[in-house]
């Protein structure tokens, strides 16, 4: 069991929306290099854009780029929270919430359960759970991927941003 106690939802939430905002500025870059991707292929004859006002549209009205798009916009969202939970246990939004993703023995995740956690987290609708859970304070993501969000105290959480230097 963990030295600090554990996260509830309203520092879950805040941490989200910081993420969030840090997630939709990935995935706008994502977008803009797909885009160029796909104008390079028309560019090089690969590809026609034929009655398509532009490389977005047509890009709409294709089922494939379309899917291939979306694939691209999650995984952007899921590699962000596995990067940062393998590497400090804290994505930018849980520094400034001074949270930390860890297993119960107060270790970083491995990538395979930062992977399933961040699928398992449901674009953060997982946390709703932790308003059920008053004793233990666990979101779904917690319990299926035997995890924990603890609150670091400020000197902790410096600890774990110095530790990145």
């Amino acid at each position: 069991m963990s030295q600090f106690p554990s996260a509830g939802f309203f520092r879950r939430f805040a941490s989200l929306i910081y993420d969030g905002l840090v997630v939709i500025a990935f995935a706008m870059l994502t977008t803009v290099i797909y885009l160029l991707i796909v104008q390079g292929f028309i560019s090089a004859g690969v590809l026609a854009i034929g009655e398509h006002p532009d490389v977005s549209a047509y890009i709409q009205a294709s089922p494939i780029l379309y899917a291939i798009r979306a694939v691209l916009l999650v995984l952007v969202g899921i590699l962000f929270y596995a990067y940062f939970w393998t590497k400090s246990g804290q994505t930018i939004g849980m520094r400034a919430w001074r949270l930390k993703v860890q297993t119960h023995s107060g270790e970083l995740l491995p990538w395979s359960t930062a992977l399933l956690r961040s699928v398992c987290a449901l674009c953060g609708l997982g946390n709703l759970l932790v308003l059920v859970d008053f004793k233990k304070k666990r979101a779904l993501q917690d319990l299926l991927c035997n995890t924990e969000v603890v609150v670091l105290t400020k000197e902790e959480n410096k600890k774990v941003y110095n530790s990145l230097d």
